[in-house]
């Protein structure tokens, strides 16, 4: 009686958990420059109204506080699932619809937040500033969501046009029947 292994070596290499990779090739130039302003811009804008020491009317403030925080957490969320290894865990399509979603929404409601603080402001001049970076990001927000529009619509037509001329492919030819 053989008292050996009862079980031989797997023949799949045993896999080691994924290292977290960085990379910034997922988006091109002209979007990572955009979601970093969007970052950076609403970053400053949440900062700047945080150093406001006194309000009379304290709704706008507060609306543009809450706005312009949300802002930055989700456009450094998606960057960092843009940038990381977490990437390869999501459906791309999905991922691609919420970023459009998200950077649309966010811009309109930061326009709308820095409209409301601009009019019940106390003209300090900390104000008037997060202001300006607060129209200055709903501007990044929007012309993010501005040029992913304009992708998805190029590619569509790409597709169509792709698509378009059928009447050559064999499924649309005549069966060569002789009887």
């Amino acid at each position: 009686m053989d008292n050996g292994k009862v079980y031989g070596p797997t023949t799949e290499p045993q896999s080691k958990a994924p290292a977290c990779r960085c990379t910034v090739t997922r988006l091109s130039r002209q979007r990572r420059l955009l979601k970093g302003a969007q970052v950076l811009l609403s970053f400053l804008a949440f900062i700047l109204e945080e150093i406001v020491e006194s309000c009379s009317l304290c709704g706008g403030l507060y609306f543009f506080e809450f706005i312009s925080f949300s802002a930055t957490f989700l456009s450094l969320l998606i960057l960092i699932v843009f940038f990381t290894s977490a990437y390869e865990w999501v459906e791309k399509d999905r991922l691609k619809t919420l970023d459009f979603w998200v950077t649309t929404v966010v811009g309109v409601l930061f326009f709308v937040a820095s409209i409301v603080f601009a009019a019940t402001n106390d003209k300090s001049s900390v104000e008037t500033v997060a202001i300006v970076f607060g129209f200055l990001a709903s501007i990044g927000f929007l012309a993010d969501g501005i040029q992913m529009f304009m992708e998805k619509r190029k590619a569509k037509e790409n597709k169509l046009e792709n698509t378009g001329n059928t009447q050559n492919t064999p499924e649309n030819q005549p069966l060569n029947n002789q009887s």
